[in-house]
């Protein structure tokens, strides 16, 4: 009797694509690069798949499950996000969608950290004055801003937007903001308050972005957004590329209508090398590495890896879109 199939879009971090190969029940198919599969891969690969397990960068539209085997049992995106798949197609269809929060919670929200930090400490200017050879301790010139006494805008405060907090806290800021759809019931714990999204532009010094991307948030983050915020706001995100308009971004660090930014996610990604937002001086732009540790990697793919079996083999999925 032949097993089922379980097609695998992209290279898993090393842990667990050892225990991938190591998989006896299922036949597993993969694409062993280590960059987003090729479409026509991807559509060929699901038309014999019992379970997918794809990536961030697969689009789960009605052209893949139009092409998929009839029998296809479940889709489990190696990410917490799934605005890559079209949820609605999928339980029209009466597939169950694993996905992986919790488990790259912590590492987002050091990324989240790390990014502030360069953006306010002038990071990125530094880097370049230590590659080109030139300048060396100055009393005057290179001058970031640090966080004591600083007012922290978090929008969005599910778990990545709370972690947050709880690492930027001990910095030294005197308020914390934060916007949800409502307000959350131990706010206290966290010394924040919430308040309206314009009070938080208005008011923060640092405003990083946490909130999943929807209808709702695609270019929040415009040139009204932008107007509303001091001239020496630090904007951080960590989410989604589409959450921020990028041209009105790079107008707003062009006019001095903001201090800095720090970019783990763009549109698209990776954004070209001559793209004025990598080449501007006062924005930090990373490839996406806000889950980049091994722990955090190997986590995210071992339970996607146990979603897709549960899937295949008819059982509850670990964490699945409801």
């Amino acid at each position: 009797m032949s097993r089922p199939v379980l097609f695998v879009t992209r290279e898993l971090p090393p842990q667990a694509q050892k225990r991938l190969d190591a998989l006896v029940d299922v036949e597993v198919r993969q694409s062993k690069s280590t960059k987003a599969i090729i479409r026509s891969d991807l559509l060929d690969g699901v038309a014999t798949a019992d379970g997918l397990l794809c990536m961030l960068s697969d689009k789960i539209d009605e052209e893949l499950l139009s092409a998929a085997n009839p029998l296809l049992k479940v889709i489990s995106t190696c990410s917490v996000g799934y605005d890559h798949v079209d949820t609605e197609l999928v339980k029209r269809r009466g597939l169950p969608l694993g996905y992986t929060p919790d488990v790259l919670t912590d590492a987002t929200a050091d990324t989240t950290v790390l990014l502030a930090l360069m953006a306010s400490r002038r990071a990125k200017e530094a880097l370049c004055i230590v590659h080109e050879g030139r300048g060396g301790f100055s009393l005057s010139t290179g001058l970031g801003t640090q966080f004591t006494n600083k007012t922290l805008g978090i929008v969005g405060f599910g778990r990545i937007g709370r972690a947050t907090v709880e690492r930027l806290a001990p910095f030294g800021f005197s308020k914390i903001m934060y916007t949800s759809r409502r307000p959350l019931h131990d706010e206290a714990k966290l010394n924040a308050q919430h308040v309206p999204l314009p009070q938080l532009l208005a008011e923060a010094d640092l405003i990083c972005i946490c909130c999943p991307l929807t209808s709702e948030t695609t270019n929040m983050f415009n040139k009204d957004t932008f107007s509303l915020m001091k001239s020496t706001a630090i904007v951080v995100n960590t989410a989604r590329g589409a959450i921020v308009n990028q041209d009105d971004l790079l107008h707003a660090l062009e006019n001095g209508q903001i201090a800095a930014a720090g970019l783990d996610v763009t549109v698209p990604e990776p954004l070209p090398a001559d793209h004025p937002l990598v080449k501007h001086p006062r924005c930090v732009v990373l490839p996406h590495i806000g889950s980049a540790t091994e722990e955090t990697r190997n986590a995210m793919a071992n339970l996607a890896i146990d979603n897709a079996l549960a899937g295949i083999f008819d059982q509850p999925l670990k964490a699945e879109v409801e």
